[in-house]
């Protein structure tokens, strides 16, 4: 299947729509790593993605009838505007099935390539289904995001583009992975010309469908997937992705949210551009994979795969950032009700920057404290911790705490005396108009909401914490709802946060 695979990628028509994107050196993040790193800059495509090139391959490859009859697709974003593109520049009607999700953003941006957009259902899974009817009902040619040899063909033009540009030695190239198109391609091309190159894919810990999949022997369908990258937000990969993916990719690292963020800020910080969740996770991966190895003096390639970002995510981006290159650190500390206590605790944080200081009386004999400190790397946010012990201050470390970092930072309020039998959720769900409202009217009227924050990060999901007064004798009835639900949640009702500040 190899010498197929090459002979496609050799003879793929991607240039009509596509440009061969530079490979460019990202000389801070060179410096940092002391190695060299280069950024395959797919960002920089007509359609602010790589997408185009597998979609416009598959499309000129259709025979004339079936060009003629039009084209589907269903997609929240890149993939949609790639087909909307090829099928303008071929001359044919391409319907584009979107959940009604999906930010007008992305909307108007097919819309603008010509695409006609229908809206359905709350997920891509929906919209995908939806798309398949429509296929049959109208005689139309399903363009499948990623599982597709054609598709996977013209994504491969890129490790064409990388070995042609850069013909020294190279110790790995760094691939996200959502359905599995791209790197598919990329190692399928790269292992027949340069075997030696690594090749290593990059996913979010919360949405790891590929690795799942190697590690099981077969394909693994998550439950549900983290939102945040969108654009590799896939439950289930394809057959012959996780085929080709079996065969010739060497790793997959795995990334958190703060990571991506961190990354994201490095891109810009060498390139001035601003690549989406998706197009970091490459960069990032190669940043981990550095620290763990303590490689040295190696040349490294991540693909800037896309830059289809929310202007309104920035806000989230570069508060996480900070986290992600462990540049800020946030305390609980407790200290004695008594004078002088507050003058003591901050002669212990020294001349470090705060980012947050929230306090509120609570006690009368202890304070406890939230505080969030600049600081340069982990090894200083011990040294905090010690400090802060040596004066008897008692201490809870929540940098890596989830409930923290989203909403407790931001909320006020502090313990009430009223919320007895209070239960503390954080729930995830698709962002559209009359989303919040809707998940709150579904709760049973019997149960009283003693606590509730949500704020909006621009992104295609709600990210909200509840607190929920149940009863214990209707605990079964709460699970039920919980169950029907049909949102990604979390118990909080034991976190060390809640516990200090609001519980």
């Amino acid at each position: 299947m190899l010498c197929d695979y090459l002979q496609l990628i050799l003879t793929a028509r991607v240039y009509d729509v596509a440009q061969e994107t530079p490979l460019e050196v990202a000389p801070s993040l060179s410096t940092r790593l002391n190695n060299q790193l280069l950024l395959k800059r797919e960002d920089m495509q007509s359609v602010f993605s790589f997408k185009l090139r597998g979609a416009y391959n598959k499309m000129a490859n259709l025979t004339p009838d079936l060009l003629k009859q039009g084209v589907i697709a269903a997609s929240a974003g890149n993939h949609a505007q790639g087909v909307a593109l090829g099928a303008k520049k071929l001359g044919t009607r391409a319907i584009i099935v979107m959940p009604v999700t999906t930010p007008q953003l992305k909307v108007d941006a097919v819309k603008a390539r010509g695409g006609e957009v229908v809206l359905h259902g709350d997920t891509y899974d929906d919209a995908y289904a939806y798309a398949r009817q429509l296929e049959v009902e109208k005689g139309l040619t399903f363009i499948h995001p990623f599982d597709d040899p054609d598709v996977i063909a013209g994504q491969g033009t890129i490790a064409m583009e990388i070995l042609r540009q850069y013909q020294q030695p190279i110790h790995a190239i760094f691939v996200a992975i959502g359905g599995g198109g791209l790197i598919s391609g990329i190692a399928a091309y790269v292992k027949r010309i340069r075997p030696e190159i690594k090749i290593i894919g990059v996913e979010p810990v919360d949405a790891d469908a590929m690795r799942q999949s190697l590690q099981a022997g077969h394909r693994v369908r998550l439950p549900q997937v983290g939102l945040f990258a969108d654009g590799v937000a896939v439950r289930e990969v394809g057959e012959e992705t996780f085929r080709l993916c079996q065969q010739y990719v060497d790793e997959i690292i795995l990334v958190d949210t703060d990571a991506t963020c961190a990354a994201i800020k490095d891109v810009f910080e060498d390139t001035r551009s601003i690549v989406e969740p998706a197009g970091a996770l490459a960069i990032a991966g190669a940043k981990q994979y550095v620290e763990r190895e303590g490689i040295e003096g190696e040349t490294l390639i991540a693909i800037a795969c896309g830059a289809n970002m929310n202007f309104d995510r920035l806000r989230f981006v570069a508060e996480r950032a900070e986290f992600g290159e462990q540049r800020e650190a946030i305390f609980a500390v407790k200290i004695p009700e008594t004078p002088g206590s507050l003058r003591k605790f901050g002669e212990s944080i020294g001349r470090r920057n705060l980012t947050e200081f929230s306090y509120r009386i609570a006690d009368e004999q202890i304070a406890h404290i939230f505080v969030g400190v600049q600081i340069q790397n982990r090894a200083e946010r011990l040294k905090m911790v010690e400090a802060f012990e040596e004066c008897g201050f008692s201490t809870v470390d929540l940098t890596e705490d989830e409930l923290t970092k989203l909403h407790l930072r931001h909320m006020v309020g502090g313990r009430s005396h009223l919320a007895q039998n209070e239960l503390l959720y954080r729930f995830e769900f698709p962002e559209r108009p009359g989303a919040l409202m809707k998940f709150v009217s579904s709760m049973s009227p019997n149960w009283n909401i003693s606590m509730f924050h949500y704020r909006n990060h621009g992104a295609d999901y709600g990210r909200i914490v509840v607190g929920m007064q149940v009863p214990p004798q209707e605990m079964a009835e709460w699970q039920a709802f919980l169950d029907q639900l049909g949102y990604q949640y979390w118990d909080e009702s034991h976190n060390p946060a809640y516990k200090l500040f609001l519980g």
